[in-house]
């Protein structure tokens, strides 16, 4: 039977996994949350310029490309280090 240990995952990993999921769910309650007041009418008489709606709409602008390059890196990151425990533990 072969000794196959599970493969750890490193706090930049974590750390990177966790700013992919609270930036691209933040960008997505923002899309939900301009909806709902587009429907409740907040957007008649110019009110979409006022109050916390400039940054609710542009969070998604910014926030889906950087979720997208963060999803990059972490996926560089993991197979860096899959590359690395392969290399170190030949079969």
């Amino acid at each position: 039977m072969t000794n196959q240990n599970p493969p750890s995952t490193g706090r930049l990993e974590r750390i990177l996994a966790y700013m992919v999921a609270s930036v691209v769910g933040l960008s997505i309650l923002s899309f939900i949350v301009l909806i709902a007041g587009t429907a409740a009418g907040a957007g008649a008489n110019d009110g979409f310029s006022r109050g916390l709606w400039p940054t609710i709409i542009t969070l998604p602008l910014f926030g889906l490309p950087l979720g997208f390059l963060l999803t990059i890196g972490l996926i560089v990151f993991v197979a860096i280090r899959r590359g690395r425990e392969s290399k170190a533990n030949p079969k």
